[in-house]
């Protein structure tokens, strides 16, 4: 399906959408449709046959906000009442996480700023949780809060001791042959609680 562009009023908000953005998200998410209008024809909103939104209630209210006169559209008109409702669901589920290591090593960290991205004052530990939370990495349901298998662990670094640090990590994932940070740290504590308990 090639995207289309309509005229803005001929789109119809989804009242059951389950997502929103709110306040200076929302604000970020605006003055980037401004900015970079070409990404809403990348990142088309998919509507039904009547032009109700399936995918992309935000970016249209942001589209509205920017002042756009038309935007660009997929029209997924062959789906079912079920399938639109599946759609909705899947398309505003957040699968996955940022990878901060690489985020902070190989991208500039003001263009993410700027790019909508909310990034943990990396250089400031004493705000570094607020920020985090901000961020939504502490966004668990709270009945499955207590029993995740996932549990979060926070390494800082100065300017001082990170350099040193990448080195050692480098060496410690040849050593243990690891292929990310935090499997080469549990090796390394591992393995020095095993030579303690000798």
């Amino acid at each position: 399906m090639k995207p289309i562009r309509i005229k803005i009023e001929k789109i119809k908000n989804n009242p059951e959408n389950p997502r929103v953005i709110k306040d200076y998200k929302f604000n970020k998410l605006v003055r980037s449709v401004k900015e970079f209008p070409q990404m809403l024809e990348l990142r088309p909103i998919v509507v039904d046959e009547n032009n109700i939104i399936l995918g992309g209630n935000m970016r249209y209210k942001a589209a509205v906000q920017a002042g756009l006169k038309e935007v660009y559209v997929i029209q997924a008109d062959e789906l079912t009442e079920k399938q639109k409702k599946e759609f909705v669901i899947k398309d505003n589920s957040s699968f996955g996480e940022w990878d901060w290591d690489v985020l902070a090593n190989e991208w500039d960290i003001q263009s993410l700023k700027d790019w909508g991205l909310d990034i943990p004052k990396w250089e400031d530990t004493d705000d570094f949780d607020n920020d985090l939370e901000d961020t939504g990495a502490y966004d668990y349901p709270e009945d499955t809060a207590e029993s995740s298998h996932v549990k979060m662990v926070q390494l800082f670094l100065t300017t001082e001791t990170e350099p040193n640090f990448r080195e050692w990590e480098l060496k410690l994932r040849e050593k243990y042959n690891t292929d990310n940070l935090t499997d080469t740290i549990y090796q390394a504590i591992k393995e020095t609680f095993n030579n303690y308990d000798n």
